[in-house]
């Protein structure tokens, strides 16, 4: 069993200030796989402290620096690519395959994009030709940074690398069920060469840490990734400091599939939500079908949900894994029972584990058809390999369903006609749109509209997140 009760505070790996121990449990046996430690305030003002006294020293440093120190952390990830994989594949019970493909490359991928973002990324320039005012971005400060468990490389990188770019100093709070692919995190930082007080981690829950780095009044800003309910509370509590507050949130994606879409647009629709166990907030797990096609696009989605594999994390052959905890599993059971009771058409999987699977926090790929946009199932974000499939009639009314919900990150548009896809593109309400099962290239802001947050991350909207704006006049 692996034993990480340490944080890393100051340059160095410390032990906390009081015992308060947490077993890490494996989704795939339900048996604990690691134990780690749990800070309290002592631990979190100390990591704070540290952020503080760090940051007039960094925030000094030249651009040339930070992308050396950047390009050293690359090579060490690739190095450790694969331990990156398999703290991932044990704690959150991604299969080892996609952890190795899908999880440990985005993390790759995220430092590679914002060492190319950061080299082309201008911090002083003139107003304008005429103009006597000389624009600088500065770093925001010390950061508190929450990342979530279900992609939990590819969050740490999405905020420890812009933050470090920027300047700024932080403290990385991951979750406490997911925190083994931090720690490692943590250890090339180290590596790399980045001095002390930079970065800092401190394992704990929401309520403990979590609050105390939202009220602390020396972090200038906090960059949180999780559920919405979880949102409003750090907003909440952020407040009498007035920090910024930065938040990627819940989903509930509109995939409209129009009757001129392609032959795999229904499948791939189905996959896109299996994939991750269908733990990705950006999944499109409301599929909008057109009438006239709709028995068929039924009948796909079926066929797909029942060619999806379910086994434990540490085998290969492209099936999904557990969800991450008994908590996310009850909570996906009872919405799936919601669906059945509020009268939507369960047409595959359905409640309990699939057959010969005994233990483990695994669920049935679900398919839902007859849904309507009022029913449960198609309101609350699920977290689950579960879609609801409803009808509609016109481009109009599709816009409507997709746009008739709490959240707004990520929506999906299939259609041939490219024209009609970019109208309909324009006119749904989220931060991103993918047409056609293009995905987003690397360096493409992400984050949503309403109750899905704000900020964006990912290329020069990412960096500009942790900076501020000071315009100078007088300058010539």
């Amino acid at each position: 069993m692996i034993e990480k009760k340490q944080f890393y505070i100051n340059g160095k790996w410390v032990d906390p200030i009081n015992k308060n121990e947490l077993e890490v449990i494996d989704p795939s046996n339900e048996e604990v796989c690691a134990v780690i430690s749990l800070g309290d305030s002592e631990d979190t003002n100390l990591a704070v402290e540290s952020a503080k006294k760090a940051f007039p020293m960094w925030s000094s440093t030249s651009k040339e620096e930070r992308i050396k120190l950047l390009e050293n952390l690359y090579e060490i990830y690739k190095s450790r690519w694969n331990k990156m994989a398999e703290s991932i594949s044990l704690e959150m019970g991604a299969p080892i395959d996609w952890s190795i493909e899908e999880q440990s490359s985005s993390g790759a991928n995220h430092i590679k994009n914002f060492i190319k973002t950061l080299k082309n990324f201008e911090f002083e320039s003139a107003f304008n030709s005429e103009s006597n005012n000389h624009i600088t971005y500065e770093p925001i400060g010390v950061c508190a940074l929450i990342t979530p468990w279900n992609w939990p490389i590819n969050q740490i990188t999405l905020k420890v690398i812009p933050a470090l770019a920027a300047g700024c100093t932080m403290i990385l709070k991951p979750s406490e069920i997911a925190p083994l692919s931090a720690i490692v995190f943590a250890e090339m930082i180290h590596d790399a060469g980045f001095p002390p007080g930079v970065f800092n981690l401190v394992n704990g829950n929401g309520d403990g840490v979590g609050t105390q780095l939202a009220k602390h009044a020396d972090i200038d800003m906090i960059s949180f990734t999780g559920s919405t309910r979880a949102g409003k509370l750090i907003s909440k509590n952020s407040a009498d400091t007035i920090k910024r507050v930065c938040l990627e949130l819940g989903g509930k994606g509109g995939n409209i599939v129009f009757a001129d879409s392609d032959p795999d647009a229904v499948k791939r629709g189905i996959k896109h939500v299996m994939g991750n166990s269908g733990q990705s907030c950006n999944h499109p797990t409301r599929m909008l079908v057109e009438k006239s096609i709709y028995d068929r696009a039924v009948k796909e989605a079926i066929e797909e949900a029942e060619n999806t594999k379910v086994d434990i994390s540490s085998k290969k052959g492209g099936h999904i894994g557990p969800v991450v905890s008994k908590i996310q599993y009850d909570k996906i059971q009872n919405l799936i029972q919601s669906g059945i009771d509020e009268g939507a058409n369960l047409v595959a999987g359905g409640l309990n584990r699939p057959a010969g699977l005994n233990r483990g926090y695994f669920v049935k790929p679900t398919i839902f058809s007859d849904v309507n946009n009022n029913m449960k199932i198609a309101r609350e974000e699920i977290f689950g390999p579960v879609v609801s499939i409803i009808p509609f009639e016109t481009e109009e009314e599709a816009i409507s369903i997709t746009n008739d919900t709490d959240y707004g990150l990520t929506n999906y548009v299939q259609t041939q006609d490219k024209e009609k896809a970019k109208r309909v593109a324009k006119h749904l309400r989220s931060g991103g749109v993918e047409i056609n099962g293009f995905g987003v290239s690397g360096g493409t802001p992400f984050g949503g509209f309403k109750q899905s947050g704000n900020g964006r991350e990912g290329g020069k909207w990412g960096l500009e997140e942790y900076l501020e704006v000071k315009a100078i006049s007088g300058w010539k």
